[in-house]
This record gives C-alpha cells, sequence and structure tokens, in this order.
C-alpha cells in the first residue's frame, strides 16, 4: 500500500508507549497496534485528530505517501 503509517516513529519521538497512547485515546491497545503496524485499510479522521493532539504534531508527520 503506498500510504504508510510512521506512527511507531511519531511515538517513539515522544517517547509515549503503546498502552499509555491507547489508554488517552481510549482506545483498546489491540486496535492502535493495527494502525501502528500499518495494517489498517482505513483511518477516522477522529482518530488521527485525536493522536495529532495527544502527540503534538501534524497529520504529515503520521501518514506518508510512497509510490510504488
Amino acid at each position: 500500500m503506498p500510504i504508510i503509517v510512521n506512527l511507531d516513529v511519531m511515538m517513539a519521538k515522544r517517547k509515549i508507549g503503546l498502552m499509555e497512547l491507547a489508554e488517552k485515546m481510549e482506545i483498546t491497545p489491540a486496535n492502535l497496534s493495527i494502525l501502528k503496524n500499518n495494517k489498517a485499510k482505513a483511518v477516522r479522521f477522529s482518530t488521527l485528530e485525536q493522536i495529532c493532539k495527544i502527540l503534538d504534531c501534524q497529520p504529515a508527520d503520521i501518514l506518508e505517501y510512497r509510490e510504488g
């Protein structure tokens, strides 16, 4: 898939673990893990907004387009 999710990179930069982020977002760690491991087929704007708010970042810090 040409859309790459760099959530793990941003989490590392912000020094926040999966469990802590999932708790702050009030979602299951399993659902967040699917997104973090680039297995998600879609992401809701509300989820992306929460991630950006908690990690103090922009959507472009998390999502990347790579051709091919």
